[in-house]
């Protein structure tokens, strides 16, 4: 009985987070979120920065660690070639703070 009080603390005081550990598949039926790059920043729906480490890619910010195998992955991504056939459009950029959402009615792809 002792340990009830433990396990409702800790789930109230848990945080949900959404990490963003992806994965680039080499075939288009493999993948969880089909990924163009657009050439500037304002045509993006997310402004992705690539993080050198696992832990930095927390939350649904656009900070994505790429994973070495598929299993590791929380979403598996597809390169298109077109932007018609892509699900998500994004931009690569240079700094952390600049990456986020500029469509947040896409945000849902990443979760």
């Amino acid at each position: 009985m002792k340990f009830i009080p433990f396990a409702v603390l800790f789930s109230l005081f848990t945080v949900k987070s959404y990490s963003q550990k992806v994965f680039s598949v080499d075939y288009e039926n493999q993948a969880d979120v089909k990924v163009y790059v657009v050439q500037y920043e304002n045509q993006a729906d997310l402004k992705v920065y690539k993080v050198s480490y696992s832990n930095q890619a927390t939350q649904n910010f656009g900070r994505w660690f790429f994973v070495d195998y598929s299993n590791q992955a929380d979403k598996k991504i597809f390169f298109v070639k077109y932007e018609n056939q892509a699900d998500l459009k994004i931009y690569f950029v240079k700094y952390e703070n600049q990456s986020g959402w500029n469509n947040n009615s896409k945000k849902h792809l990443m979760y």
